[in-house]
């Protein structure tokens, strides 16, 4: 089923991506699966994105400190 997510009136990217994927470090995620809304900085209400899979809840590029054991 394909999940999507509202905007609120502020949202940015880095932000949403925290909320919905777990990471703002997923943004560039995020943005690639709604490129006809890349052009907005800060959303106003009532845009709907999808939000994709992704292939783990682990941002990626984190430092090796970071990282921890696969699940």
């Amino acid at each position: 089923m394909l999940k999507t997510y509202t905007t609120t009136s502020g949202d940015m990217w880095d932000l949403i991506a925290l909320r919905t994927l777990g990471s703002e470090l997923f943004k560039h995620v995020l943005m690639q699966a709604n490129l006809k809304h890349i052009h907005i900085y800060i959303f106003p209400a009532n845009i709907t994105l999808v939000i994709p899979e992704t292939e783990t809840k682990r941002p990626p590029n984190l430092p090796p400190w970071k990282r921890g054991k696969p699940k």
